[in-house]
């Protein structure tokens, strides 16, 4: 069977007040074209179907149009659920009819499973959906949990105690699927655009909670599409559309899975690039305004957003300002950076000590993550060797 894994679709965000609604139609539209050309069965989507949990009225028809156009009238399947953008509720409220149409939407964390029957191939599969689980919610779903160890346990524990409990319906003449709205430790985040769900890594899940003999699992909430470390196969799809500027440049994606029943059979991933949507772009024009205007006069990213960056020594008139939103609608943001300006920053860093210094770039390079004390130790010890002698003689030392 052929499985199309999407999430993050946050219909009805804006990029500083400009629309995406276009572009959010065009992917749409790029989908509903997807999934007929590439012949898939059961379409998941993982949550953040909109951006609020009130979203405007225009983002929930082209919502539910687009599901019509997906399952062609229960031609395939599509699960549908909630994210921490979305309202549970009001998510869930269209299922009775939604279902009719092969088309499912879960709002609230479940304990039980869904199972698919496949047309075209003959084949089943058997789906847990785990919407976005709040500690509240995943409370309300222990509740009659009689395991007090279970109920005291750390968030990922339960998240462990839930899916472990729902593996028990898979089955070796199925393809067992998992799929989520949660982060999972080693994420690489875009902190701008996606709202954080982990509280000081209180909903932080270990990727072994969701090790439970399923082909695949498939996560929303980061927009990044990557896969999770782990010892069974978990992805994020990715957001199709760039939300923010600290996307910029991140190629966007759906994900196919080719998968067949049997604990020997191995799922064949294909990641599908997307061509829709406009490129968000950062400009840095060190050598000033002469420079924007040659970019423009170039025509360079004429279909883009843009985030710039301009060296000046004096500052931008009004009427220049407008000159450059007028020469390219797609200009969001005009950093200036003043000589001033770049001396101050320079000298705030290099006024950090080392450590933080190394901190800051380990968090850079690696999106988000924090080094532990013993990898700040040990780059510490590699800048000065000394240190390291003298701590080796310590050691030696009876």
């Amino acid at each position: 069977m052929r499985i199309l894994h999407t999430a993050d679709w946050h219909l009805g965000r804006t990029l500083e007040g400009r629309s995406r609604q276009a572009e959010q139609e065009a992917f749409l539209d790029e989908l509903a074209e997807i999934v007929r050309r590439e012949s898939i069965d059961l379409v998941l989507l993982a949550g953040d179907i909109y951006d609020s949990v009130n979203p405007p009225s225009m983002a929930e028809k082209l919502f539910y149009d687009s599901l019509s156009r997906l399952a062609e009238g229960g031609k395939r399947h599509v699960a549908v659920i909630a994210g921490n953008h979305d309202s549970p509720e009001r998510l869930a409220a269209a299922d009775p009819l939604a279902e009719r149409h092969g088309i499912r939407l879960w709002g609230l964390p479940l304990t039980g499973t869904v199972e698919y029957g496949i047309p075209r191939t003959g084949e089943r599969a058997v789906l847990y959906p785990l919407p976005y689980p709040s500690e509240s919610r995943l409370g309300e779903l222990l509740a009659d949990e009689a395991d007090e160890a279970v109920l005291r346990s750390a968030y990922s524990d339960r998240i462990r105690s839930v899916v472990q409990r729902a593996s028990l319906r898979f089955r070796p003449d199925t393809v067992n699927l998992i799929m989520s709205h949660l982060y999972v430790l080693g994420g690489s985040e875009t902190t701008e655009v996606e709202r954080p769900i982990q509280v000081g890594g209180a909903y932080t899940v270990d990727p072994s909670a969701l090790c439970a003999g399923a082909h695949y699992t498939a996560l929303g909430h980061l927009h990044r599409p990557q896969y999770v470390k782990a010892d069974s196969l978990i992805r994020y799809s990715g957001s199709p559309l760039a939300y923010s500027f600290s996307e910029a440049g991140q190629a966007k994606s759906v994900t196919i899975l080719d998968a067949a029943p049997g604990s020997d059979s191995l799922p064949l991933l294909t990641e599908l690039p997307l061509s829709s949507g406009r490129p968000l772009v950062e400009w840095k024009a060190a050598e000033g305004i002469e420079q924007v205007h040659r970019w423009l006069d170039e025509g360079r990213d004429s279909r883009a957003w843009i985030d710039l960056t301009v060296r000046l020594t004096e500052t931008l008139s009004m009427d220049q300002l407008q000159e450059l939103r007028k020469r390219h609608e797609g200009i969001i943001h005009i950093r200036p950076v003043y000589p001033e300006m770049e001396a101050e920053e320079l000298g705030a860093v290099r006024s950090l000590p080392l450590n933080e210094l190394f901190r800051r770039f380990y968090s850079r390079q690696t999106g988000g993550a924090e080094p532990d004390e013993e990898l700040v130790r040990l780059f510490l010890t590699l800048l000065h060797p000394e240190e390291r002698e003298a701590a080796a003689g310590r050691e030696e030392t009876p």
